[in-house]
């Protein structure tokens, strides 16, 4: 494939959002750190260079070698990706009077380059820098500036080299979409081909090459990520796949006998272990949060090899990993640190197992699994499913684990989730979930005095997980909720609403 775009990161906070809005424009993208640039660079068509949390007059700022891209290949540089390009090209990169941070408008649109067709003086940008361009190198040409930073955007002379001190790929900058299809499609000239359908064709034939005649094994989880990956290599494989799905009893409520049923619509060959009780009795009397999860983890790799062995001859592991579990990120620190994760139900296989990987998804973002499982007709019940952590209600339960507890918040959280869907609130939200807590509070039932649960509600807006808004839910829905759950749940008499954000909170209690 030659029609990709490379991404080096410069360690940015917004380097993923600018591979996500390469993709929204139908264009393949790739994240590099900026210390390891491909040695083969004939599949990138367009190269950009991402911001920094560092300064290029620091001593030791992030340099790479870009003998091979710069004037070779159309390039793009991003805040400190304009502010390198002016500074080792004979440009004077200085500290701002004051740190230019938030809203700006482009005051001034200069020539007729294409890069700013359609790019309407006045459009609202997004600063984020407290460095600026005070002076442009010598075959620099300027094309736009704000009312504070005159050398907002320009290009090199003779080459499809660009630079501007905003980030077009955030929400703020209005009209930052147009803005990458001019430089990717209109200079770089970049086919918007990396769609839904090209991807489940392209992906199936390849499944079909690397697995040939070989079985399966995946772990299902109901979520959107492992239920994709299976509807994918169900088309390249068939009943060579062979699907588990696991209840470790900290499921929500009916959700196991559901999904189960889910599953079997879909044509898949799905066998469903119900090892709750192996799990409850491995949990019990344990309260710290992380041996907790370690223990959920260690079980359920215990019953996944268990049944494993029932499928002979079994030669791959498939796992529902996406693009950002595996995207090799740099550090506020300067280095490249891994932030490769294992997916929740199979990572951490031992290696006694003995097989191989792998994974259909690992080049899609969260909102692209779903359009591809979308393209392949899924069920939206499933492709709409809110996240769900892989120890489940383990985590949601705070303090000691026992199925008294685990029956109480399955009934909550059924009631919250339920609700949230007969008030047409469920799609709006990105996470819902109830927690149990490990408090006690005073109440009065009738002419009765109760000491009972109290547990809380939680409900976010998110894109990625990263960072999440709580959301504002409706006074009357809560009050409707709250009295559903005091009402029809034994062993609770309070409920409280979480109005965190993350951060600081994080979106699970533990």
């Amino acid at each position: 494939m030659q029609n990709n775009v490379l991404i080096l990161d410069f360690g940015s906070q917004y380097t993923q959002l600018i591979a996500r809005r390469v993709r929204e424009l139908n264009i393949y993208s790739e994240i590099k750190p900026y210390n390891k640039i491909p040695e083969d660079l004939s599949q990138f068509k367009a190269v950009i260079l991402s911001g920094s949390p560092h300064s290029v007059r620091s001593e030791e700022p992030p340099h790479p070698d870009l003998s091979n891209i710069k004037g070779k290949k159309p390039l793009l540089g991003i805040c400190y990706g304009a502010q390198y390009l002016a500074h080792f090209n004979g440009g004077n990169v200085a500290p701002s009077a004051t740190r230019e941070y938030g809203r700006a408008n482009l005051t001034t649109i200069k020539g007729n380059d294409a890069f700013l067709e359609h790019i309407s003086e006045g459009s609202q940008v997004w600063m984020s820098h407290s460095d600026t361009i005070k002076q442009l190198p010598e075959n620099a040409v300027l094309l736009a500036s704000t009312d504070d930073v005159e050398n907002a955007v320009y290009r090199i002379k003779d080459e499809n080299t660009y630079g501007i001190q905003f980030h077009p790929e955030v929400y703020h900058t209005k009209e930052g979409t147009r803005l990458l299809e001019n430089f990717l499609v209109n200079i770089a000239g970049l086919e918007q081909d990396w769609t839904p359908d090209a991807f489940v064709e392209t992906t199936v034939r390849e499944l079909q090459e690397e697995i040939g005649d070989d079985k399966v094994i995946l772990g299902l989880s109901g979520g959107v990520d492992s239920s994709v990956a299976s509807i994918l290599l169900h088309k390249a494989i068939g009943d060579r796949l062979h699907c588990i799905f696991v209840n470790n009893g900290l499921l929500r409520k009916n959700e196991f006998e559901t999904v189960l049923e889910q599953y079997k619509g879909m044509g898949l060959n799905v066998k469903g272990v119900d090892a709750s009780a192996r799990f409850l009795e491995a949990l019990a009397g344990e309260s710290e949060p992380e041996k907790k999860r370690k223990i959920i983890g260690r079980v359920f790799i215990e019953v996944f090899d268990d049944e494993a062995h029932q499928v002979e001859n079994a030669k791959w592991l498939a796992q529902g990993t996406i693009y950002p579990d595996r995207i090799e990120s740099v550090s506020a620190s300067g280095g490249p640190s891994a932030t490769i994760k294992s997916h929740h139900n199979v990572g951490g296989l031992p290696d006694y197992m003995k097989l191989k990987v792998v994974e259909p998804l690992k080049l899609l973002f969260k909102d692209e699994v779903r359009r591809v499982g979308a393209s392949m007709g899924m069920p939206a019940g499933i492709l709409g499913r809110h996240p769900f952590p892989g120890p489940g209600l383990g985590i949601r339960i705070l303090g000691d684990i026992t199925a008294e507890k685990v029956s109480i918040l399955q009934d909550v959280d059924a009631i919250f989730v339920e609700g949230l869907k007969k008030w047409d609130l469920y799609d709006k939200v990105w996470q819902a979930g109830a927690m149990l807590l490990p408090v006690n509070s005073v109440g009065v039932m009738g002419d009765e005095r109760t000491y009972e649960k109290c547990v809380a509600l939680r409900a976010v807006e998110s894109t990625d997980g990263m960072t999440a808004d709580w959301v504002n839910l409706p006074y009357e829905f809560l009050q409707k909720v709250s009295n559903d759950i005091i009402n029809r749940v034994k062993g609770v008499n309070r409920v409280v609403y979480d109005i965190s954000s993350k951060p600081p909170a994080t979106i699970e209690w533990e």
